[in-house]
């Protein structure tokens, strides 16, 4: 089978009740028939489930449809896509190790990697996103543990070449973590690349509708034990509810960044000449700086796209204030268009020269495309744009 249909055909065993939609298994905790398998279940000698903190059949089918996209080994799901970047890092690193990151990350990770782990004495640099693959290699350090990154990185869209860094791993033996939640696992498998670990933010596109926190963390079986270990210990488990939600809506997912993906594309089009923009970024658009990579590694350009205001913080508060359909929200990935302002919100955080050096720029739009009609999200922008 093709890995759609296997995601979507993958579930937990049927009950003997029948039902083909398969239940959510809403318990804290799992009986034994006996003694004896009790032990042996606390013994780790069998797969039996034990406290859901540990493991949950509704948790396991999601997981297992991330596996089957992305082809992982194995995975691990966690409360929220922080909890599965967290979980990654330390479960894998310790005291003395060195992380080397890509400077343009989701905010809240800049965070973890700035502020937290060097209280474990885990030390971290950064390398811009259009680094050369020289600049890459010069950054590794003796103690370089793991490489992570984001492609398209978050806000700014900039790609990664995911077959270059790989390649660097492998050589230093370092473990590369991709976070690939922009692109999701239809339009780029990182592993196929070198990654040996990928993670994802399950409340953006995997849910698709803003209902739900989750997130997830896939890859090499021998890492995956490892993070299992620290997350069954510190706890950041996913509620049973929540990974039926998104063991629901991975069986969409493939149709619904068809659709995301052909609204964005169609709209930064429509937008890329505009004369209030400086600039829009969009990854299969042939103006984007890597646009060669995008279609090398990826199969559409995602749901995102990108632009600068020319009349800076002031034009970006106008636009928003003027906007009638998109949404002002932190989210992204849902099915109703979604815009917002980095540098105030999910990046506000950082110093004014932490997102320079990123390129977030005073008047940086991120607009999150939905599934309405493409004419509709364009007439929308377009009449904000122009009061603004």
């Amino acid at each position: 089978m093709r890995p759609q249909t296997k995601a979507i055909r993958t579930r937990v065993d049927q009950t003997n009740e029948m039902e083909h939609s398969s239940p959510v298994f809403l318990t804290s905790s799992f009986s034994f028939d006996n003694a004896e398998e009790m032990r042996a279940a606390f013994a780790d000698e069998t797969d039996d489930n034990i406290y859901s903190r540990f493991s949950n059949p509704s948790v396991q089918e999601f997981t297992d449809r991330v596996c089957v996209l992305e082809g992982a080994e194995a995975g691990f799901a966690t409360a929220s896509g922080m909890s599965a970047v967290f979980g990654s890092f330390m479960a894998l690193m310790k005291q003395g190790d060195h992380l080397l990151s890509c400077n343009a990350i989701f905010g809240s990770t800049h965070t973890v990697i700035a502020k937290y782990l060097p209280k474990f004495g885990i030390e971290h640099s950064y390398v811009s996103a259009t680094a050369t693959e020289a600049e890459w290699e010069a950054a590794i350090r003796p103690n370089t543990k793991m490489i992570y990154l984001e492609t398209p990185t978050n806000p700014g869209l900039d790609i990664l070449d995911l077959e270059m860094i790989g390649k660097l791993a492998k050589k230093h033996k370092i473990i590369l973590n991709v976070d690939n939640c922009f692109a999701t696992p239809v339009a780029q498998q990182p592993i196929a690349y070198g990654a040996d670990l990928v993670v994802h933010s399950a409340t953006k596109w995997l849910d698709g509708q803003g209902r739900v926190l989750g997130g997830v963390v896939v890859g090499r079986k021998d890492l995956i034990k490892d993070i299992y270990l620290f997350c069954r210990s510190t706890g950041p488990a996913l509620s049973p509810f929540n990974a039926w939600v998104l063991s629901r809506s991975m069986e969409t997912l493939e149709v619904r960044m068809e659709r995301h993906a052909a609204n964005a594309h169609y709209i930064a089009e429509k937008l890329e000449k505009h004369p209030k923009l400086s600039w829009l970024k969009y990854p299969f658009l042939k103006s984007h700086p890597q646009h060669a990579i995008a279609v090398k590694q990826m199969q559409n350009g995602g749901g995102i796209v990108c632009f600068e205001l020319k009349g800076g913080i002031e034009a970006g508060r106008k636009f928003l204030d003027a906007l009638d359909i998109l949404s002002l929200t932190a989210n992204l990935g849902d099915t109703r268009s979604i815009a917002s302002h980095p540098a105030s919100t999910t990046h506000a955080k950082l110093s004014e020269e932490e997102r320079q050096a990123v390129n977030i720029t005073p008047g940086l739009i991120r607009i999150s495309v939905g599934l309405e009609h493409k004419d509709d999200i364009l007439e929308d922008i377009l009449q904000a744009l122009e009061k603004c």
